[in-house]
């Protein structure tokens, strides 16, 4: 069988779709950032990310990962993709499963690699569980129903990956426990609803599962439009005035405007092919929605990063939204 073609990999590693990647490291960081901010109690936002080269390199970690976890994915589907997805690259003969195997290895190593080369120990001691829940599902969860919490999980993982590249004094404090999580759980709950939504892509699904996916889109989207919380550090202001100043009005105008743009965004993205399969749920209606889902995460992470005090970063990352669409005509996401 011949070498594949660059064209072959990339749709073989639904590359378009690595675009949504990224952003999981910088929410990550960018939510510790704003933990650290918190726990001091007083003074201006830190500037972020405080280690670009550390950020970059955890999210060309990500990429590796979550290429690798596609290659793979073909790779144990390739059967049932011989009636299913004819058209893919293993079952059209234009790639082989021992090459789709080998690719999802190397990238595996390579993100590993580069987990621990750009962030040490803090940062492969995410990345390994990260890697391993993503053979795990595509090797033995995908079609149980432990298959979107795995998925949940790993996105959520990602977005933890990205909170180690963040050190502070005040980081490595008491907001260590909680950096990153509020972001991991957003992002964790938008994926597990597009993974649940996924397994109809091909026969279409029950009402209720679009319903469900809908369902979660709301409470994401009114978690972003809540803004973020009060701080919870035991050393921080108790006065009104203190805790006004220590307190979402910290979030400066800009950043505040910014991210409900970007939350009115996702829900626009994601919930209007939500309610489309919710009418209609066909295979077709249910492909569409699983599609806005994944490029939906990318309003989602900007929306998250800007709540955390960093509008420039989630304008950054939002910039990638219109190429993710372009791409994605060319080579599917899902």
């Amino acid at each position: 069988m011949p070498v594949p073609t660059a064209a072959v990999l990339a749709e073989l590693v639904r590359a378009p779709a690595a675009l949504t990647v990224p952003g999981d490291v910088l929410v990550g960081a960018a939510c510790r950032a704003d933990e650290a901010f918190r726990v001091a109690g007083s003074g201006a936002r830190p500037g972020w990310p405080a280690r670009p080269a550390r950020t970059v390199g955890l999210a060309a970690s990500s990429v590796c990962l979550y290429w690798a976890g596609m290659a793979l994915n073909d790779y144990a589907d390739r059967e049932l993709d011989r009636v299913e997805r004819p058209e893919r690259p293993l079952p059209s003969g234009r790639a082989s499963a021992g090459f789709a195997l080998g690719l999802a290895t190397g990238l595996t190593a390579a993100g590993l690699a580069l987990a621990g080369a750009t962030g040490g120990r803090p940062a492969l001691r995410t990345a390994l569980p990260l890697a391993g829940v993503v053979w795990a599902y595509d090797l033995a969860l995908k079609n149980t129903p432990a298959g979107p919490l795995a998925m949940a999980a790993a996105r959520g993982l990602d977005v933890l990956l990205g909170a180690t590249a963040t050190t502070t004094a005040a980081a490595a404090g008491g907001g260590k426990a909680r950096a990153g999580m509020r972001g991991a759980l957003a992002v964790g709950a938008h994926t597990f609803a597009t993974t649940a939504l996924s397994r109809g892509e091909v026969t279409g699904a029950h009402r209720s599962v679009p319903a469900l996916a809908l369902g979660v889109t709301g409470a994401v989207t009114a978690v972003l439009v809540a803004g973020p919380a009060a701080p919870t550090s035991p050393a921080a202001p108790t006065s009104p005035a203190g805790a006004a100043a220590a307190g979402p009005a910290r979030l400066t105008s800009p950043a505040r405007l910014a991210g409900l743009a970007y939350a009115a965004g996702y829900a626009a993205t994601v919930g209007t092919a939500q309610v489309q399969a919710v009418r209609e749920p066909t295979a077709g209606r249910i492909r569409g929605a699983v599609g806005g889902g994944i490029l939906g995460l990318i309003p989602l992470q900007a929306a998250l990063i800007a709540r955390s005090g960093a509008p420039v970063a989630a304008a950054a990352v939002m910039a990638s939204y219109p190429l993710s669409r372009l791409l994605a005509r060319r080579v599917s996401p899902t």
